[in-house]
């Protein structure tokens, strides 16, 4: 799988909201960040137009602006301003076709994970679980986080992931495991399956983070991955934030555990820890990229970009 074109000091980066809408301030302030940063912006017109209270118009125009900047040859990079909800009702309109023909670097996380995974595995190139426009960028880009970036989007060499200062990479299963990154967040992965977009796992490492609920709705994810075959199939698991998610019944046992249990009977390694998803710093993992782990090292490292 190819990387896009390496992020350039004067990129233009086009902004779009695949999923919720932000509001007219979030909106200047996007395109006033972004171009103190050196880049030149493009903004779509749907992203401060709420349709049902919850989503940047209706999925035909989502989509029809997802299309509009991979077909721009002016613009570079392709940045989620947030997710939210409502991905899911895009996807039948993204012109995989011409997507696939024009590879941009595409960043987003959270309810973006339903592109990440068509761009992955029907587009065939590598994308940025990474920092979005408005939920990072404007109010939480540390520097930490910007360097996670950064070296992902300009690596030519392969390189290792690195967590924040004071956040070690756990080991919750032990074993050293290869193959390409997927997946995203926990529940869009889990509903993916029985789509034209559904996961493919076979020899892959997953990875997970989820935001709010409790444990057990994370254990109806899992054991839908795993009584579906999703789990059995895969070579590693990479965990990462799981923010907000509680079990308020028993707090000893946790999302980790829950995980563990699935993969009873499964010879397959699991890191935890990995800060990338919901909080911050939001360390930056680039989706379809030939990914190596090993936990006596507890280290995620990542083949050099093939462009």
């Amino acid at each position: 799988m190819k990387y896009p074109k390496k992020l350039s000091a004067n990129a233009t980066v086009g902004i779009v909201c695949p999923s919720s809408a932000i509001t007219e301030e979030k909106k200047e302030k996007c395109r006033e960040v972004l171009e103190s940063m050196g880049f030149r912006v493009k903004m779509a017109d749907n992203l401060t137009t709420p349709y049902a209270g919850y989503m940047a118009g209706e999925g035909d125009i989502r989509a029809q602006w997802v299309n509009a900047m991979f077909a721009d040859p002016e613009v570079d990079v392709v940045l989620c301003a947030r997710g939210g909800d409502g991905s899911s009702r895009i996807m039948e309109y993204l012109d995989l076709d011409m997507i696939r023909a024009n590879p941009k670097i595409f960043i987003g996380y959270s309810d973006i994970t339903n592109l990440h995974i068509a761009f992955n595995q029907q587009c065939d190139f590598v994308t940025f679980h990474g920092p979005m426009a408005s939920s990072n960028i404007v109010d939480h880009f540390d520097e930490e986080s910007r360097q996670s970036l950064l070296q992902a989007l300009t690596a030519e060499e392969s390189y290792e992931f690195q967590n924040p200062k004071g956040f070690e990479i756990c080991v919750g299963k032990k074993g050293q495991a290869s193959g390409i990154l997927a997946g995203g967040n926990l529940t869009l992965v889990s509903d993916s399956i029985g789509t034209p977009y559904e996961i493919d796992t076979a020899g892959k490492i997953l990875f997970f983070e989820e935001v709010g609920g409790n444990t057990s709705h994370v254990e109806r994810d899992v054991y839908h991955l795993r009584n579906s075959g999703k789990l059995a199939q895969c070579a590693g698991i990479i965990l990462g934030q799981f923010t907000n998610c509680v079990n308020p019944w028993e707090p000893s046992y946790t999302e980790v555990d829950c995980f563990l249990d699935a993969l009873k009977g499964l010879d397959i390694p699991l890191l935890y820890n990995v800060q990338s998803g919901h909080d911050f710093p939001m360390m930056t993992l680039p989706m379809g990229a030939h990914c190596t782990i090993d936990t006596e090292q507890r280290s995620i490292s990542f083949a050099a970009p093939q462009r």
